[in-house]
């Protein structure tokens, strides 16, 4: 008889579950590991930490994904280390055995060795981190209205996001937003020309990678919304009341959300070598680990030697991993029947970015578009891939309420109960 073999994905992102519904009736036994039970959605994620969504709107149960496929399991855990001589992954719950390892554990942030960054900055990188931003955000617009001392106003009410990618810019323009719109409506007592939001981006432009005109085009969107951009300057530090800038420049705030890099979320197990500079597992074009007959990396975890056109690996998005991962399951399935194996080749479909209200630029295929014509398709696009009709309805039934009311609904301070120690999630300040 024969024996199926074991798959062993870790990573519920876009990758890994693309993995598990790819592997659908395939020859082999899968198990999809992750320490949430829940896929989420991170391009809407600044939304949640906005209050424009709920957190339900961008997350999907994973069991609603594995439980009809007959040949795919999931648990819930966290890895600890894989042991690759015995073709284990070591995990909270226990070992898992595996023929073939698949990593998809993304990316975390990095602070680049700046410990004081690391300490104070509030990040964006899941959704109990969005809620902690909403928290943070809405706690400085009440914690103003408690004092009448105008520097500690200014304080609370100065919000500095650092970097000038998707996620910083979104970040700012969505602030700005709430300034204009939010502020205004639910506290009238605080003079709003006291709020200000500041991106600060270490190059000499904005979202790089757009063409130039259109970089301009989403700086000018956000000088417009009242944004403060600073270009070619750096943040060296920040002790949780003043933000140091490389020019000099010191930014009294009560509020830094760091967006200005990431890196590989790496897993125990491997040796330095296997990684790049960005934390990135090295692999060949088939994306097998470099060193490993067995195990694979895809997405923002895996870096791929020998493609000319990306030397320091794919772009770290979502269209990368499901690419990857498109393309790996059909070579398992080449696998099991030992026919030749398909190299991976990036097909890029263009970049997307929003700046707020009807404010957004779009690049793909030579096509450039920017303002309302781009924000409709922004929202398109993103309601299309969203994981559920359910995810699908919520989203739209919040925007068509936000865009009516110039609104961000969820103003919620979601804080645990340390009394009776209701909540296991912790929210930095």
């Amino acid at each position: 008889m024969n024996v199926r073999k074991k798959i062993v994905i870790i990573g519920a992102g876009f990758g890994g579950l693309q993995c598990v519904k790819k592997l659908k009736r395939a020859p082999y036994d899968v198990t999809l590991l992750d320490k949430n039970n829940y896929f989420n959605f991170q391009p809407l994620m600044y939304q949640v930490a906005m209050g424009g969504l709920s957190p339900d709107a961008i997350a999907y149960p994973i069991r609603k994904i594995t439980g009809p496929i007959d040949n795919a399991t999931f648990r819930m855990c966290e890895v600890l280390r894989i042991d690759s001589t015995k073709n284990k992954v070591q995990t909270s719950i226990g070992d898992f055995d595996y023929d073939y390892l698949i990593l998809a554990t993304g990316a975390t942030t990095n602070f680049f060795g700046n410990i004081s960054l690391q300490k104070n900055c509030l990040t964006l990188k899941s959704i109990t981190d969005a809620i902690a931003i909403r928290n943070n955000v809405l706690q400085e617009f009440e914690a103003a209205l408690a004092t009448s001392d105008t520097k500690q106003i200014e304080r609370n009410l100065n919000f500095v996001i650092v970097g000038g990618g998707p996620t910083g810019v979104e970040l700012a323009g969505a602030i700005a937003e709430m300034k204009n719109h939010v502020l205004p409506m639910d506290y009238r007592e605080l003079n709003k020309q006291m709020m200000h939001v500041h991106l600060v981006e270490s190059g000499d432009e904005i979202l790089s990678m757009f063409d130039n005109d259109l970089s301009q085009k989403a700086l000018n969107d956000l000088q417009s919304l009242g944004v403060k951009v600073w270009l070619n300057v750096k943040l060296t530090n920040y002790d949780g009341n003043a933000a140091t800038l490389s020019d000099g420049n010191i930014i009294e705030t009560s509020t830094v959300i760091w967006a200005a890099g990431v890196k590989g979320n790496a897993v125990d197990g491997f040796d330095t070598t296997q990684y790049n500079r960005g934390n990135r597992l090295l692999t060949d074009r088939y994306n097998k680990l470099k060193g490993s007959e067995n195990i694979f990396a895809i997405g923002d975890i895996a870096c791929m030697d020998g493609d000319a056109k990306y030397v320091n690996g794919h772009p770290m998005v979502a269209p990368v991993a499901t690419q990857q991962a498109n393309v790996l399951c059909e070579n398992l399935k080449r696998m099991a029947i030992n026919k030749e194996l398909k190299p991976f080749e990036y097909f890029d479909k263009g970049s997307m970015a929003t700046i707020g209200r009807h404010k957004a630029i779009f690049q793909a295929f030579g096509i450039k578009l920017s303002g309302w014509t781009a924000w409709m398709a922004w929202m398109f696009l993103h309601l299309m891939v969203l994981e559920s009709f359910r995810n699908k309805m919520l989203v739209f039934v919040n925007w068509v309420y936000n865009y009516l009311n110039y609104d961000r609904a969820i103003r919620l301070i979601i804080k645990p109960d340390a009394k009776n120690n209701e909540s296991e999630i912790v929210f930095p300040k």
